[in-house]
């Protein structure tokens, strides 16, 4: 698998058309106050945003872990990441699940300072002065790979002021066009106490629903211009490259239930819109080649690759300053 024609170009761009699983209808994101995110174009056609970016982002990390065996799917078993445990050595959760992966509270707010004083240590140069974000990139591929391509922003004072960030290498979003209004509803029945008190959870409550129609597509951008600008060798770049593929491809054959009225199917073969003349691997290709990609770039990752972090709550009071 030759991902070197991607070197030459500063985006790669995706997109795929999708529909319903079964029916016309489908539920869209909501957003506290405002609902679905509804918008028209210049030309007046009616849209509809079905899936934002900061969704996607999580879904394409989500298609890479293993929950029945809290572990990375196969094909990507080797990758760094850090695991929390609590105190008798139980999973919490991990810098892949975590929203704001290495920055996670569960990570760098606990007792446990171990892995904090690791990143202190290693990013301390950078306290003052300009922020070496090669550096910071070279550090993240130790612990967490994954930040490098999902972004991060380690806003602790004690590194390097709150100033290391890195930006997404990888996007996606879902939105339909020409999109019309389904509105349905229903009743939320109480055969016991048809009159009791809505508020707590008695009575008959009716509702009303909406759903859309209409023509939906998924983007995908890979901002490859980043990761070249990472200045890894070849192995690490090739390894980020497939490792961004492969997180598409995987959401296209097993992530597209993104809600209960609201699961969904490719309708068409996905189209590579820049640069046109590279051909999208398989996923099949992918699963295959990227365990030899893991292995190449290894020497680059923490030993052990899990890093693993006891999760203890700070003490009420810990950290806040005095009168």
């Amino acid at each position: 698998m030759d991902l070197s024609a991607l070197l030459n170009h500063p985006r790669l761009l995706i997109q795929v058309p999708l529909q319903p699983l079964q029916g016309h209808r489908f539920q869209s994101t909501g957003f506290p106050d405002i609902g679905a995110a509804e918008y028209s174009l210049a030309d007046g056609r009616r849209m509809l945003l079905v899936e934002s970016s900061q969704s996607m982002a999580n879904r394409l990390e989500t298609v890479c872990w293993d929950e029945a065996c809290d572990d990375w799917v196969t094909p990507l078993k080797g990758l760094p990441y850090v695991r929390v445990v609590d105190h008798d050595g139980a999973f919490v959760t991990n810098s892949l699940l975590e929203a704001h992966r290495l920055n996670s509270p569960y990570i760098l707010e606990s007792e446990d300072k171990s892995f904090f004083d690791k990143l202190k240590a290693e990013l301390g140069a950078m306290v003052t002065g300009k922020v070496d974000l090669r550096k910071l990139a070279r550090v993240l591929l130790s612990y967490d790979v994954n930040a490098l391509l999902h972004g991060v922003f380690l806003a602790k004072s004690e590194l390097a002021g709150g100033r290391l960030r890195l930006p997404r290498a990888i996007s996606a979003f879902i939105e339909a066009s020409d999109v019309g209004i389904a509105t349905s509803g229903g009743v939320k029945f109480d055969q016991v106490d048809p009159s009791g008190d809505a508020k707590k959870g008695f009575g008959h409550v009716p509702y009303h629903r909406d759903e859309y129609t209409g023509r939906m597509v998924a983007y995908f951008n890979i901002d490859v211009a980043q990761i070249r600008g990472f200045a890894f060798d070849d192995a690490v770049t090739s390894l980020l490259l497939a490792l961004a593929l492969y997180k598409i491809q995987a959401f296209l054959a097993r992530g597209l239930r993104l809600r209960t009225a609201c699961d969904l199917m490719v309708a068409g073969a996905p189209e590579v819109t820049q640069p046109k003349e590279f051909a999208l691997p398989s996923l099949n290709a992918l699963e295959a080649a990227l365990p030899g990609l893991i292995a190449a770039a290894s020497s680059h990752f923490a030993t052990p690759t899990v890093t693993e972090v006891r999760y203890t709550p700070k003490k009420d009071g810990e950290g806040k300053k005095g009168k």
